[in-house]
This record gives structure tokens, C-alpha cells and sequence, in this order.
């Protein structure tokens, strides 16, 4: 193998520089044909731009906080591949023993960062579409639905329901048609997971999509994807077009879809609804798509991790993937980890992995108060519960949800009133408006945290604060206005005095 430059073109390290930086790699690299290589996210966002250097012989050297300038001394630490790299880059080297990598085991994310996401055939080069393959060959698709139940796979959008068993669910339905979609609204404050595979390895969303189709009986598919995210349609859209011209899906006919950036479209109804050119509302559920969805017809639906993690555990064994994680929470989990820490970017950890070990070990945070996860439906762990394992259900138990995969740190410094009226101003803000409870519940939910965040509320206030929460949960009609009160409850329940710091009366 000859040496190359992996230079990182995903949203982060682009926004931080890495065209300019790659145009002078390519531009220096020409006349030697040496391969500058647009890969996908490499982990550590707060050192963009990122550049991995691949030489023979040797472990692949990473470094970050790079710029235009860097260009003539990576060039020539590629082109003198027995030489060692220069002191022009002693100062961006990025030690990879860091527990931020060295605890981290790629699944979804085993991709990025190592294929072109714009070339299928450097894609095909890294196995993708084999399993497809393996599964139309040899695999019925019963046999294929079980596979996935044994692995314990749950849903990685949130809700963490089984996979095998919605898939049953929807191939189980009466003789007819079928429809896949994948859920790419990821809408989370904080949240950018899903947007590293879209970018950095879109094949393997399409083969996990694929091969759901497959599994399930379905002849038309769907990605839905937000609007914002301009770099993830782009290459989305090239690989569909790609993987037609060669044959590689056959009589699936897949299309993307983008929405308008409503938070409420990443409810699956709403989603629906959506995709079939109407505005993005909830409507009540039985029944659930996958009895009665788009056009009538059961409608599979699945976030962009959950497809994604599918060739991987069809690749290596449904009982290697059994294994990773926790009895009741399976496999990996990404998080996008940011806030108050030097080291934020995208972490793939085992489920089971503690709190602690993500954002103490591995992001460095310090003199930290809380952890917020789940985003505007999630909840707040204070530091006394850090020790806490990423699991669905000991995360439930606190008031928080490990959701879609957002992970911000908060430090001392920030009143967590201030917190949730900005989770609940967003939910209002998003809020469609069908159903009152949230309509208006979250505008007088924010209003109420308004008083305490000027520390001029009363005693009232917080008695009210508690009972608006709890119709607000009890009855709003989806999961935008079902999670809204949270952030408010777990900051109640784990911070109250900085509620009762603000009432101006005294205690009865």
C-alpha cells in the first residue's frame, strides 16, 4: 500500500477549514499522484481540521488543528514515508492512545473516517453491499428477521423497541405491499450522530435499508431527511444515483425526501405525513405504521444507527453483537459528546459503558455539574450519578433517556432553570399546535420558568410548575409534547433548591 492523506471533509471540520486545507494537499500532491482522500468524521471535533496519514509499515498517524500552511510538511512526511514527520507538526499530533479512542469500538461508525463517501467503489472495496448480497443468496427472509431478534438490536432513535420484533411486526401484516423508511430527522439540540454515517458513509445506510426491505417484503423505500443538512442529501443523493446505475438495489425503488426542519417530523406519524406531501402532524395511534402507514400499507420504520448497525452484526454473527453491551441493551450506542470538555466529537461505546467513563475518561470534562442526554425530551444526571451504565432502562429510572444519542456536559456556572426554559422555549417553539396540552402548555411552562430564572417566583409557581408538568406529559398527543415537561422534572427532582433559591416568600 502506498501512503495517503485521509483528509476529513464532514460539516465540523469543513466549517473549521479543511477545503482550504485540502485543496493545497491536492494541489501539492498532483505531480507525485499521491491520494488525497475526502473520508468522513474522525472523531474529535474540537481538533478540526482533522487529517489522518496513512504510510506503509506504520500505524496511521492522526493530526488536528490544521491549516493551509500544514500542507508542505504533511506532503513531504507522505512522500519520505521512513522519515519521520516533521517538527512543523509536533504541535497538531493527536495521541490516539487517549482513552477518548482507546475505549471507543466502532460498529455504525466502523466506516467513517476510512471510506470516501462519494466513491462506490472505494465503498465496495470496504464490503459494502456483501451482506445484501449474502442475504438474497442465502438467507430467507424469515430466517433474516430472526437473526436481528437474536442480536438483541432496539431501536437507536430513542424509544429503544426491538427491531426484530417491529420487523415481524410489518412482514407479519396481511399479503400486500410493504414500505421502508428511514428516520434522518435528527432534530436534538446537540445531536449529530446520525449526520456523521449520512456524510461520512451513506452505502452503509443504504445497504441496512436494503436490506430491512428485504427482510420485511417491501418494494419502495424512503429516507427522510431535515433540510439542514445540505452536505448529508448531496452525498446521499450520488450514492442513490450510483448504486442504480449499477443494479445494486434491483426492483427497490428508493427516494429521498427532504423535510422542512420541523422538530415534530421525527415522530413517525408526523414523518408520514410528511413524506406524503401533507404538513408534518401527529395523529393518534393504534394504529401504528407498522400495521397502517404510508398509503395505508405497513410501513417500516427506522432510524439512520439502527440500519446502519445491520451489515455489521449480518457480517460478524448476531451473537458477537448479543455479546457487546448489556443483557437488556445489546451492542453500541454513538454519542455526539459536547459542552463545557476539551475533548467533544462522536464516541461509539459498548451499552454498559458508564456515564463517567464517556465524559470524565474520555472527554476530560472536570468540575462537571450535570450531564443532559436525550435532548429537549431527555433529562439532567447530576455528577453524584455519573457512575450510572448507559442503558435504556437505568437511564429511565433517573428521569433521563439515553434518546437518539445527544450528550452535552454542564458545568458549574450554569442555574438549571436557565437549562430547561431553553429545552422547554424549544419545544414551544416546535410545537405543530394540533393537540392544546402542548400547544399551550409548553408556552405557560416556559413562561413559569421565566420567573424562576429572574428569581422572582412564588411559592405557587413551583407547585404550578409541578402540576403543568404533569398534564403536559399525561396528555399531549406524541412524544414532542410527552417529553417536553422532562428536562424540567429531573432538574427538579435533582436540583429543587435552585428552584426554591428563586421563590421570593418565605416557606409557609
Amino acid at each position: 500500500m502506498s501512503a495517503q492523506l485521509r483528509c476529513c471533509d464532514a460539516s465540523g471540520c469543513r466549517a473549521a477549514g479543511a477545503q482550504a486545507l485540502r485543496s493545497a494537499l491536492e494541489a501539492g500532491a498532483r505531480p507525485h499522484g499521491l491520494l488525497v482522500k475526502p473520508v468522513g468524521c474522525l472523531r474529535l471535533c474540537s481538533r478540526g481540521p482533522l487529517l489522518a496519514l496513512d504510510r506503509p509499515g506504520q500505524a496511521p498517524e492522526l493530526f488536528g488543528g490544521l491549516a493551509p500552511h500544514h500542507a508542505e510538511a504533511l506532503l513531504a512526511a507522505a512522500l519520505a514515508p521512513q522519515e519521520p514527520v516533521g517538527p512543523g507538526l509536533d504541535d497538531c499530533r493527536v495521541d490516539q492512545s487517549h482513552p477518548f479512542f482507546a475505549l471507543q469500538q466502532p460498529v455504525v461508525l466502523e466506516g467513517c473516517g476510512q471510506v470516501n463517501p462519494d466513491c462506490l467503489d472505494d465503498a465496495l472495496a470496504h464490503g459494502a453491499y456483501s451482506q445484501l448480497a449474502r442475504c438474497r443468496a442465502e438467507a430467507r427472509p424469515e430466517l433474516l428477521r430472526q437473526r436481528i431478534r437474536r442480536s438483541g438490536l432496539r431501536g437507536r432513535g430513542g424509544a429503544g423497541y426491538p427491531t426484530g420484533l417491529k420487523w415481524d411486526t410489518v412482514a407479519l401484516q396481511p399479503p400486500g405491499p410493504r414500505v421502508v423508511v428511514v428516520n434522518a430527522d435528527e432534530g436534538d439540540p446537540g445531536a449529530f450522530m446520525d449526520r456523521a454515517v449520512l456524510e461520512g458513509d451513506p452505502h452503509r445506510l443504504i445497504e441496512g435499508l436494503a436490506i430491512a426491505a428485504y427482510a420485511v417484503g417491501a418494494q419502495c423505500g424512503f429516507i427522510y431527511l431535515r433540510a439542514e443538512y445540505e452536505l448529508a442529501a448531496a452525498r446521499l443523493r450520488r450514492a442513490l444515483a450510483q448504486v442504480r446505475q449499477r443494479g445494486l438495489l434491483q426492483q427497490l425503488q428508493l427516494q429521498l425526501r427532504i423535510g422542512a426542519g420541523a422538530y415534530v417530523c421525527g415522530e413517525e406519524t408526523a414523518l408520514l405525513a410528511s413524506i406524503a406531501g401533507g404538513r408534518g402532524l401527529p395523529v393518534p395511534r393504534p394504529p401504528y405504521p407498522a400495521q397502517r402507514g404510508l398509503a395505508g400499507v405497513p410501513t417500516l420504520i427506522n432510524n439512520v444507527e439502527t440500519l446502519a448497525a445491520i451489515p455489521a452484526i449480518l457480517r460478524r454473527g448476531d451473537a458477537w453483537y448479543a455479546a457487546l453491551g448489556t443483557a437488556a441493551s445489546p451492542g453500541t450506542k454513538v454519542f455526539s459528546l459536547s459542552g463545557q470538555l476539551p475533548h467533544t466529537g462522536l464516541v461509539e461505546v459498548p451499552m454498559g459503558t458508564s456515564l463517567r467513563t464517556v465524559v470524565e475518561t474520555m472527554g476530560g470534562a472536570t468540575a462537571i455539574k450535570a450531564v443532559q442526554t436525550g435532548g429537549p425530551a431527555g433529562g439532567c444526571i447530576p455528577a453524584s450519578l455519573l457512575d450510572t451504565p448507559i442503558d435504556l432502562e437505568a437511564f429511565a429510572a433517573l428521569g433521563a433517556m439515553v434518546g437518539s444519542g445527544g450528550m452535552v456536559v454542564i458545568c458549574e456556572g450554569l442555574a438549571m432553570p436557565e437549562l430547561a426554559r431553553f429545552f422547554m422555549g424549544f419545544c414551544a417553539a416546535e410545537s405543530c399546535g394540533k393537540c392544546v396540552p402542548c400547544r399551550a402548555g409548553t408556552v405557560q411552562l416556559e413562561q413559569l420558568l421565566g420567573r424562576f430564572c429572574d428569581k422572582r417566583a412564588s411559592r405557587r409557581d413551583l407547585e404550578q410548575l409541578e402540576q403543568l408538568c404533569a398534564m403536559v406529559q399525561a396528555s399531549s398527543l406524541c412524544g414532542l409534547g410527552q417529553g417536553a415537561p422532562n428536562p424540567v422534572l429531573s432538574t427538579l427532582r435533582f436540583f429543587r433548591h435552585e428552584y426554591e433559591a428563586a421563590v421570593q416568600e418565605p416557606s409557609p
